[in-house]
């Protein structure tokens, strides 16, 4: 049941976070934080499936709106709030602090949520389970340590590799098993394509701010950590403002017409980032924060909606499955991106450690990344999502008063 599975990945991320803050070597805390992460996982789509078989599809954007506000505040909060916990009282407080929040959760979870349960189960793929966890996995490593001299060049390369064949491999499978983990066939379905993939892009891209942002404030600029952090949560202000007028945007200009406007903006407004100097007035970085956090916000709601617009009630667990491993691979892959230019400029440009300097072709990189996600989104046709945004009611009523 739906209830079952969250308060068990609440339980597993907050023993995860224990045994963080308990850890007395690097290899137990690595450990912790890959059982961490496994209740972390555990928990998003779940908590995203509860909400799309509870709400009717002209709630749809609202609730998604509050589904998504956590994780536009996440990586903006998390590192000005990680600092002071740091500064002024112990880093093993930054996990313990998970511990009464995640017992407040599983209370709410148990008065709010139903145990509902699928009427047949189909059998667990095992197979396809190993093949895409080593790949997603496998590749991720690569990636996240090319470079970066954590290990040997030729680990990485071979971490890359075995991981897109096993991928490939679950695709051959996923192809040929009655019941895959994760059916690929359900991309098929033109309005879960664009969100999947437009929004894999753009999260490509968006995913390095919270890794870009706040270095060149802090190294490149020389601001503290929490004067930074406080100037980054300009961006979250703009985010939630836009979450209560996002239903209204969409229903007015609609889905495609919304996503494609918006998702340039939102482009610029990541490339204007990398205009920023120490000379830059404060305000200035204030209002382009806070309206670039607008941007994002819309998009990333946008996105999250238009993705089960056309999914059947059946096949919505699928559905969340796709979209959820896709967020999580684009955002990781953001900040590997964002990483790799940022250490491609500083070499080019010869300089020893980082500097100002260094950051404006890393946040031009992964602005033109999160550009490519405007092509997809065109492909739609004009009336794409329409029930979801409301504009069908609107259609009937003027036609009736007519």
């Amino acid at each position: 049941g739906a209830l079952t599975i969250f308060r068990s990945a609440i339980c597993v991320f907050m023993l995860g976070s224990i045994l963080c803050g308990v850890s007395q070597s690097l290899p137990e805390f690595v450990a912790a934080r890959f059982f961490q992460g496994i209740g972390g996982a555990m928990m998003v789509p779940v908590g995203r499936l509860v909400i799309l078989r509870s709400v009717d599809k002209a709630n749809l954007v609202k609730a998604l709106s509050y589904l998504t506000i956590p994780a536009m505040f996440g990586p903006v909060l998390g590192p000005p709030l990680g600092g002071f916990i740091t500064t002024y009282f112990h880093w093993r407080w930054i996990f313990f602090i998970n511990i009464p929040i995640s017992i407040l959760g599983l209370y709410l979870a148990t008065r709010f949520i139903a145990n509902a349960k699928a009427d047949s189960v189909a059998p667990l793929d095992w197979i396809g389970f190993v093949l895409s966890a080593l790949g997603c996995s496998l590749v991720m490593m690569g990636l996240a340590t090319t470079g970066r001299h954590l290990v040997s060049g030729d680990i990485s390369l071979a971490c890359v590799v075995f991981g897109s064949l096993s991928l490939a491999a679950y695709v051959w499978h996923a192809r040929r098993t009655e019941h895959p983990l994760i059916d690929l066939k359900l991309l098929k379905i033109e309005t879960l394509q664009a969100g999947v993939g437009g929004g894999s892009l753009f999260r490509l891209g968006i995913g390095a701010i919270p890794f870009l942002l706040p270095l060149m404030l802090q190294l490149g600029f020389g601001f503290s950590a929490f004067h930074s952090g406080l100037l980054t949560c300009a961006s979250a202000a703009g985010a939630m403002f836009m979450k209560t007028i996002a239903a209204k945007f969409l229903k007015r200009y609609g889905f495609r017409r919304v996503m494609i406007v918006n998702g340039t903006c939102g482009v610029l407004s990541l490339a204007a980032m990398g205009l920023f100097t120490p000379a830059t007035p404060y305000a200035v970085m204030l209002i382009v924060l806070l309206i670039g956090g607008c941007f994002r916000s819309l998009q990333f709601t946008s996105l999250n909606a238009i993705s089960y617009a056309d999914v059947d009630t059946n096949r919505l667990s699928q559905a969340t499955s796709i979209a959820s491993v896709a967020q999580q691979l684009s955002v990781g892959m953001g900040v590997v991106l964002g990483g790799f230019a940022l250490q491609m400029s500083n070499q080019l440009q010869g300089h020893a450690t980082l500097v100002s300097q260094d950051f404006w072709p890393a946040f031009l990189t992964v602005a033109v990344a999160a550009s490519f996600s405007i092509p997809l989104l065109m492909r739609l046709p004009p009336d794409a999502g329409a029930e979801l945004a409301g504009r069908n009611q609107a259609k009937a009523g003027s036609a009736g008063a007519t």
